[in-house]
C-alpha cells in the first residue's frame, strides 16, 4: 500500500486568514506554518488548540506574521513542544518580526498574549536548515525526509518537500517565479509529478503588469510626483519581509537620479534587520551574490536610507517632503498607524500600499473604499503614573510582595516539616528542641550550661560521628601567579549573547537600539491612555502590487508543468479558490481538493508500494556500474518471504534469460557536436540533423516531452554507408552513454 497522507486545515482556507495546516504522513503529524493576524484573534487558534498535543514537528515557510505569528503563543499556552524547522533567514527575521509586533502592541495596550521570553523560548527550539538540505527524521518519523527549497517570496522563504518511501508531498504557498532584485525565483517548476501538492489560491484571479512598467509607475508617476509637489509619502510595510525589495528599489532609483529627498525606515528593530540582512547574501539573488564576490559590494550598505527606531527621531527630522517606510502594514498598530493619523488630512500627502491589507484591518478598509472619507481610529499611548494613581500602584505592589513572601515562607515551612517527618525521634540526643531552651546561656560561660544547638530540621546521618556542615576539599591548582583558572568558565555562549542582544533590539554585534531597549527595560509604572478620533482622510491613497507572488496566469502554467497526482488548494478567497479548482480539474489533474476548516481529507497515493528486503545471496552476484553519482545494475530475482514474513528479493532458482544491452544517458546534439570537433571530425547542423564528415548524418526522432515535463521516448538515428567514418562516429556516439 502507498504512504498514508491526510491533510487537515486549521486556519486559512476559503479566506485570507493566517496559514496553519496539519499534514499527517503515516501518523506522523506535521504542523506546517503557525500563523496569526494583526488582530491577534485567539478564536482563530481554537482548531490548533484541539490538535496541539498530537503535533510531532513544525515546519515554517516564511518569516511574516501570517506564517509564524502564533508560534510563541502556541508553544507557551497551547502546549506545543515539537521540534521546529526553518531556514536561517526565516528564523532570524521571524524573531525580529515578533519583537516588533510585541513592542508595537506593548506601547499602546496591556498586551499579555505572549512575552519576549515566550518569543525567545519558541525560537530557541528551531532547527535551521539550508536550501536543498535533506534532513532525516528519527524516532516516530523514521524514514521521513524533509527539505526546504526556494519559494522566491520572502528572504529564506521555503517550499517544503516531505518524502516517505519515494513519494513526495510538496507544500508550496506564496511562491514567486519572477527573479527580483534581492531574490531568485522559485524552484517549484523543477519538481515533476509529486504525489501531493499543497498550494494556495491567493492570487488566482490577479494579473500583474510587466516589471519595468510597474516600477516606472511606482517611482516616477507616484512617489517622485508627490515629493516634487511638496507632499510626504508613507509606505506601511512589514518588519523584515517585502520591505527589503522596496528598500533596494528606492536605493537604486535615488542613486540613478541623484535625488536628495530623505528616506526613513522606521521600526523598533530596523537597524537589527538591516544588519542581519547584510549577512544573508548567499540566500539572495545570483546578481547580489556575484556582485559581492567580485567587488565586495554589499547591496544593503544603504546610502540614501536612514534607519530609525523611535518616532521622536522622525519628529525631529528636518521639515520638507520625505518618504517613510513604517511598520505595521495593516495600520492596526505601530508607527505607521500614528503617522497615518498625522498625515491623512493633508491632500498633498500620499499613503502608498504595496500589499493588500489583512481582512478587517484599517488598511483593507481604506483600500476597499478610497478617500476622501472620514474614519474613526483609536489613538493610544503609554504614560507614567502620577499622584494618587502612583500611590495606589505602589501600595498594590507592596501588598502583592507581602503575599508572595508569606506564600514562600509557608511553602518553606511545609517543606521543613516534610523533611523532619511526623515520626521523627525527638528523644534522639543529637537533636535538641529549641522550645526546651528557656533562657539564653551566657556567652562567656563555658560551664555545664553550654550545649550544641542544631537548627530545627537538621537530621544528621546515622553514620556521622558528630554533627557538622559538609566540608569540601579545595583541589584547585596553583602556579607562580596564583590559582589556575579555566577560561571556558568565563565564555558566554554565542546563542546566549545573540538572544540577549536581540531581545533589546540589538544587532549581531551586540549593539542596542536605544528606543527598543528603553521600552523593554523601562520599569516605571505606567498606564495606557486611549481616545477615539475621527480622521478626515484627504491624502491620496494608492495600492500597487509588490507582494512578490506569482499571478494567476503564472500559477496555472506552473501547476500544469508540475502536474501533481493530487492537488490541495488552501489560502485564498472563496471566489479565487473555486476558480482555480475548476481550472485545475480540467487542465492539471483529476484529483483536486479544497477542504474546509478541520475537514480531514485522505490524499493517500493510489499507487501500490511495497517494502522489500534485498537478500545477501542476491546482492553478492549483482554487478554495479557507475552512472554519474549513482550505481546501476540489472537485477534478475524472485520475490519470496523471510521467516519474519518480510518480502525479500531472492536469487532466481533457474538461470535468467539473457537481456539486451541498454545505453543509459541523455545526449545533447550541441554537446556532441563540440565533442566531435575536438576529435578532428568536420561537423555542422543542417536541416535539424548533425552532418558528421562527408557521409554520416545523426538525427533525433521521437517526442521531446510529455505532459508534466517528463522526457518522452527518443531515438538517435545514424545514417550513412558502412565505411570507416561510420564506425568511428558510431564508436564516439556509444562513448557518450553508459552501457548496461
Amino acid at each position: 500500500m502507498g504512504t498514508s497522507v491526510q491533510i487537515t486545515p486549521l486556519c486559512g482556507v476559503y479566506n485570507e486568514n493566517p496559514l496553519s495546516y496539519l499534514v499527517s504522513i503515516d501518523n506522523f503529524n506535521f504542523l506546517i506554518d503557525c500563523g496569526w493576524n494583526d488582530h491577534f484573534d485567539t478564536s482563530l487558534l481554537q482548531p490548533l488548540s484541539r490538535v496541539a498535543s498530537k503535533i510531532d514537528a513544525v515546519l515554517l515557510s516564511h518569516s511574516d506574521t501570517l506564517h509564524l505569528g502564533a508560534l510563541p503563543y502556541a508553544m507557551k499556552q497551547l502546549g506545543i513542544s515539537a521540534p521546529v524547522y526553518s531556514t536561517e533567514p526565516v528564523y532570524r527575521l521571524g524573531l525580529l518580526t515578533m519583537y516588533d509586533q510585541y513592542l508595537s502592541r506593548k506601547a499602546v495596550s496591556e498586551f499579555e498574549l505572549f512575552t519576549l521570553d515566550d518569543i525567545d523560548s519558541a525560537f530557541q527550539s528551531i532547527t535551521r536548515l539550508t536550501y536543498s538540505q535533506n534532513h532525516h527524521l528519527s524516532g516516530k518519523g523514521e524514514g521521513i525526509v524533509i527539505a526546504p527549497h526556494v519559494a522566491g517570496h520572502l528572504l529564506g522563504g521555503t517550499i517544503w518537500k516531505i518524502t516517505k518511501d519515494g513519494e513526495d508531498v510538496l507544500y508550496a504557498v506564496d511562491f514567486n517565479h519572477r527573479k527580483e532584485r534581492h531574490l531568485n525565483g522559485t524552484v517549484l517548476e523543477s519538481f515533476v509529478r509529486p504525489a501531493v501538492l499543497i498550494t494556495d489560491a491567493y492570487n488566482a484571479l490577479t494579473n500583474q503588469p510587466p516589471r519595468q512598467q510597474r516600477d516606472k509607475e511606482f517611482l516616477e508617476k507616484t512617489i517622485l510626483k508627490t515629493l516634487e509637489a511638496g507632499g510626504n509619502v508613507l509606505l506601511p510595510v512589514d518588519t523584515a519581509g517585502r520591505v527589503l525589495e522596496i528598500v533596494l528599489i528606492l536605493e537604486q532609483f535615488w542613486a540613478q537620479r541623484l535625488l536628495s529627498y530623505p528616506i526613513f525606515f522606521l521600526t523598533y528593530v530596523s537597524s537589527s534587520t538591516i544588519d542581519y540582512v547584510k549577512s544573508f547574501l548567499e540566500w539572495m539573488s545570483d546578481s547580489i551574490a556575484k556582485s559581492f564576490e567580485t567587488s565586495r559590494d554589499n547591496a544593503f550598505l544603504l546610502k540614501h536610507l536612514t534607519l530609525l527606531i523611535n518616532k521622536s527621531e522622525l519628529d525631529n527630522a528636518p521639515t520638507g517632503p520625505k518618504i517613510v517606510l513604517a511598520s505595521m502594514a495593516s495600520l492596526e498598530a505601530g508607527f505607521s498607524h500614528d503617522i497615518f493619523v498625522e498625515w491623512a488630512a493633508d491632500p498633498k500627502n500620499l499613503v502608498l500600499f504595496t500589499e493588500r491589507g489583512q481582512f478587517g484591518t484599517l488598511a483593507r478598509m481604506l483600500q476597499a473604499d478610497p478617500p476622501p472619507k472620514a474614519v474613526k481610529v483609536t489613538m493610544s499611548r503609554r504614560v507614567p503614573l502620577v499622584g494618587d494613581e502612583l500611590v495606589a500602584y505602589e501600595e498594590e505592589q507592596k501588598r502583592l510582595k507581602k503575599e508572595e513572601e508569606l506564600k514562600a515562607s509557608l511553602i518553606k515551612e511545609e517543606e521543613s516539616k516534610a523533611t523532619i517527618g511526623p515520626d521523627s525521634n525527638m528523644n534522639d540526643p543529637m537533636i535538641i528542641d529549641a522550645k526546651s531552651i528557656h533562657a539564653p546561656v551566657d556567652a562567656g560561660s563555658r560551664g555545664t550550661g553550654y550545649r550544641d544547638i542544631l537548627i530545627d530540621g537538621f537530621v544528621p546521618p546515622s553514620t556521622s560521628v558528630a554533627p557538622m556542615f559538609p566540608f569540601y576539599d579545595n583541589t584547585s591548582e596553583w602556579d607562580d601567579f596564583g590559582e589556575v583558572i579555566n577560561p571556558d568558565d568565563y565564555v558566554i555562549k554565542d546563542d546566549d549573547m545573540d538572544h540577549s542582544a536581540m531581545r533589546v533590539g540589538g544587532d549581531i554585534d551586540g549593539k542596542l537600539d536605544e528606543g527598543s531597549a528603553g521600552l523593554i527595560l523601562d520599569t516605571k509604572p505606567s498606564k495606557v491612555v486611549s481616545s477615539e478620533l475621527t480622521v478626515q482622510v484627504k491624502c491620496a491613497l494608492i495600492y500597487m502590487d509588490y507582494e512578490g507572488r506569482s499571478d494567476g496566469r503564472s500559477i496555472k502554467s506552473i501547476l500544469a508543468h508540475v502536474a501533481p497526482l493530487k492537488l490541495v488548494l488552501v489560502h485564498g478567497s472563496a471566489e479565487s479558490t473555486e476558480h482555480l479548482k475548476q481550472h485545475c480539474l480540467k487542465n492539471v489533474c483529476p484529483h483536486v481538493y479544497a477542504p474546509q476548516i478541520e475537514e480531514t481529507i485522505d490524499v493517500t497515493s493510489d499507487l501500490c508500494a511495497y517494502k522489500v528486503q534485498l537478500s545477501e545471496n542476491m546482492m553478492s552476484n549483482v554487478l554495479f556500474k557507475k552512472l554519474g553519482d549513482y550505481e546501476i545494475a540489472w537485477v534478475d530475482t524472485e520475490v519470496g518471504k523471510t521467516e519474519t514474513d518480510v518480502l525479500s528479493l531472492l536469487p532466481e532458482s533457474t538461470a535468467p534469460p539473457p537481456h539486451k544491452s541498454v545505453l543509459v544517458g541523455d545526449l545533447k546534439m550541441a554537446d556532441f557536436k563540440q565533442f566531435l570537433s575536438s576529435k578532428g571530425v568536420q561537423v555542422e547542423f543542417a536541416g535539424g540533423a548533425l552532418r558528421c564528415g562527408e557521409y554520416v548524418t545523426l538525427r533525433k526522432v521521437g517526442n521531446i516531452s510529455q505532459k508534466g515535463g517528463g522526457s518522452g521516448t527518443q531515438q538517435i538515428i545514424i545514417e550513412g554507408p558502412l565505411c570507416e567514418d561510420y564506425y568511428k562516429i558510431r564508436e564516439y556516439l556509444y562513448s557518450q552513454f553508459y552501457l548496461l
